[in-house]
């Protein structure tokens, strides 16, 4: 299954809290089933495709050198401390998640208790899982609008994650996001702690200001 016509493309703006490429596809397709939203994903696999909780279809832009390099960084050093702690398991951009407001997103870098994965049954894992995950990152490129990229982390916080970062390089700021709504900004922190979910994770964010 591909994208198919008619579709309005609308470019993120302020008006828009989406990232990326929207298209305003026909009620027909806005009501895909899970199953079939799988599929239209796997047939345009060189898109990287989100779906938001009204049922659009964003297609989201590459990223640039600068991003790739943070991502690959701040990737390595979690790695680390998931493979030390054990009580959890990451994943990377490339995944999605099914979350329970019906959204389909894929965080930059995401985490999630060893006993929830689990629990999901291996077709569901081998699919878009259907959960929102415990840890989200989001990395900001220097094309992407800050306000949607803050909406979309209240959406993952709404949606059950226990802990979300913002990673902001452009500014050099954290954002922190907690439930119920709570929301942090740090300024060019020396040390951003993951504690209580991530005990013992520190990210030093000065390590990824390239």
């Amino acid at each position: 299954m591909g994208v198919a016509a008619p579709a309005e493309f609308l470019e993120d703006d302020e008006a828009s809290p989406t990232l990326g490429l929207c298209f305003r596809i026909g009620p027909e397709f806005q009501q895909l089933t899970d199953d079939e939203y799988f599929e239209l994903c796997r047939a345009n696999g060189d898109w990287r495709i989100e779906r938001t909780s009204q049922g659009e279809i964003i297609v989201m832009p590459p990223t640039g050198g600068r991003t790739g390099r943070i991502n690959f960084e701040f990737a390595g050093l979690f790695r680390e401390w998931v493979h030390r702690d054990g009580t959890g398991v990451a994943f990377d951009s490339s995944t999605e998640f099914r979350l329970p407001n019906r959204a389909a997103r894929s965080p930059d870098l995401s985490w999630l208790r060893r006993e929830r994965w689990e629990g999901l049954t291996r077709e569901e894992q081998d699919k878009f899982p259907p959960l929102c995950p415990d840890f989200v990152v989001e990395i900001r490129s220097p094309s992407d609008r800050l306000r949607a990229l803050r909406a979309k982390m209240r959406e993952y916080i709404a949606n059950g994650a226990t802990l979300g970062w913002l990673i902001d390089p452009v500014d050099r700021r954290v954002y922190v996001y907690e439930p119920p709504d709570r929301e942090s900004r740090l300024d060019d922190p020396d040390s951003v702690s993951g504690e209580p979910l991530l005990r013992g994770f520190v990210l030093e964010p000065r390590r990824l200001w390239l």
